[in-house]
């Protein structure tokens, strides 16, 4: 009965049995499909809602590429410009003959030698002997037919000059002409078809462009380094007398001296020149002189065997804030004129003493090397506006600039005070004292010291009044030009100063 009952098929058992098969046939196509797609329902439908294949996608979009391509660029721009730059910078070898005395031997004084070698152990000994001492620097081919720039300290007082060309061809050269005042010098090669750079403007260079040095340090030719432009228009460095360098931090060492300083159109811009060193290395701060300079440099050297600079005819000197606020002048920016040569340009346009000049030919001035600069690169004869500050208003002048004379010493002659000649006080401008200047009327006063003269390194200032030279005291001009008569062109000079408040002496070497 109980097994009847179990397979009784009656209605009612009937569909009490339905429902669990149907749930269970349910729950083994839900596990089926779960197990063949393991995925969430929701992140399933976030997936459905993204792009489909974002692998290919992200590889089609082109983030890689857009990236890329101006690396790309990049590279091959800074290959394609070191090839021409290398190809337009040489080694120069210079080498410069000196003759080494003989020295006395010991052995001279021995009889047994003197009885054995006689008089040739003694001409053996003292003889003359030759040296040849050999330096290497780097220069930059600015003309086809052979010309080529480098730096006066590289081929100064040389005997024979080589260049190694890039093709490895080997040299000899010629020397055109020097400018130890820039240290800039030409020299030149018999060739023909050279590889030149173009010039680049220098003027409107710009603090943290790239920048690429090429030339040859301890040796190693065709180095190039890279670097930014530091600083510009960089001057009091103390180098040479005509500042106005471009600073970088592209790496500069012993060799690199007269090579190409470029920028990233294939230019040249620059050329190396120094660096700033503790150690005789690289210490990130080169010098570089500009190419505007370079050109008009060269361009003198090549027509006339020299160069030729204007000359304004006028000396000067920083406006600091205490000149500035006693002349009353907007800020510091410009040169104080201290005085104005007689006959001379600035002279004959009207340019007084206690003038500030504030810009020059359209360019503002920032100090008295930067002016110097600036004049010294004018052509003669050349009508330039020079813009004054004078009794707290703006006036311009318009100048004639004429050549600089080779003697400036010899400019003061005519005027009373002004020492010439070959001594330790030579480059002095003096005046008698005025009343109450010292006690009893003693002495005269410096209104004038020539730049880096000795007076000047030693460190005499206009407005010191002089009292004695060599203790023997000065009462007037003509006492003062009395006594550095009698000076000799090497010997020291003892002066006695009125100074401020007080008196000092001072020394100054011929």
């Amino acid at each position: 009965m109980n097994l009847r009952q179990l397979d009784d098929h009656s209605p009612s058992r009937t569909w009490g049995t339905w429902p669990l098969l149907v749930l269970t046939a349910f729950l083994i196509l839900l596990s089926v499909q779960c197990t063949q797609n393991p995925t969430p329902s929701g992140a399933r439908q976030e997936q459905q809602s993204e792009p489909q294949s974002p692998m290919v996608h992200a590889a089609e979009t082109a983030p890689a590429i857009k990236v890329s391509t101006p690396l790309l660029a990049s590279n091959e721009t800074f290959i394609k410009v070191a090839k021409e730059a290398m190809a337009s910078v040489v080694n120069i070898s210079a080498t410069k003959r000196t003759t080494i005395q003989g020295q006395q031997n010991p052995f001279l004084d021995d009889p047994f030698f003197r009885r054995f070698f006689g008089d040739e152990f003694e001409k053996r000994f003292q003889q003359p002997r030759e040296r040849q001492e050999q330096g290497l620097g780097s220069g930059v081919i600015v003309s086809e037919d052979g010309y080529i720039i480098t730096n006066n300290h590289v081929v100064e007082q040389a005997d024979e000059l080589m260049v190694l060309l890039g093709d490895k061809r080997k040299l000899p050269a010629k020397l055109i002409g020097t400018d130890p005042k820039t240290d800039l010098a030409v020299i030149k090669i018999e060739a023909d078809h050279l590889p030149v750079l173009p010039w680049g403007d220098s003027i409107s260079l710009q603090v943290g462009e790239l920048v690429l040095a090429v030339g040859n340090p301890f040796g190693l030719n065709q180095t190039v380094t890279m670097g930014i432009i530091s600083a510009v228009g960089r001057a009091n460095v103390g180098i040479v007398d005509y500042e106005n360098f471009i600073q970088t931090d592209a790496a500069i060492n012993p060799g690199n001296s007269g090579g190409a300083l470029v920028n990233l159109q294939g230019q040249l811009i620059g050329i190396n020149t120094a660096i700033f060193s503790r150690t005789g290395g690289y210490m990130g701060i080169g010098f570089a002189i500009p190419s505007q300079m370079v050109k008009n440099v060269m361009k003198s050297l090549i027509g006339h065997g020299k160069v030729i600079r204007g000359w304004l005819g006028v000396s000067i000197q920083e406006l600091t804030q205490d000149l500035a606020a006693q002349f009353e002048a907007p800020d510091t920016q410009g040169a104080l004129v201290g005085d104005v040569f007689e006959d001379s340009p600035a002279g004959k346009a009207g340019l007084k003493r206690g003038d500030i000049i504030r810009s020059y030919n359209g360019t503002s001035v920032k100090d008295p090397t930067h002016l110097r600069t600036l004049v010294a690169d004018t052509p003669p004869s050349s009508s330039v506006p020079v813009e004054v500050w004078r009794n707290s208003k703006k006036t311009t002048l318009s100048v004639s600039i004429a050549e600089m004379p080779k003697d400036m010493t010899a400019l003061s002659k005519d005027t009373p005070g002004s020492i010439t000649g070959n001594h330790a006080l030579s480059g002095l401008s003096v005046e008698p004292v005025k009343p109450g200047q010292t006690p009893d009327g003693q002495g005269v006063v410096v209104t004038q010291v020539e730049s880096n003269s000795p007076a000047d390194k030693a460190g005499l200032r206009s407005g010191d009044i002089i009292l004695e030279i060599n203790r023997s005291s000065i009462h007037s001009v003509k006492d003062f030009e009395q006594s550095v008569a009698k000076l000799k062109s090497d010997s020291s000079v003892l002066v006695l100063l009125h100074r401020g408040r007080g008196t000092i002496f001072l020394t100054i070497k011929p």
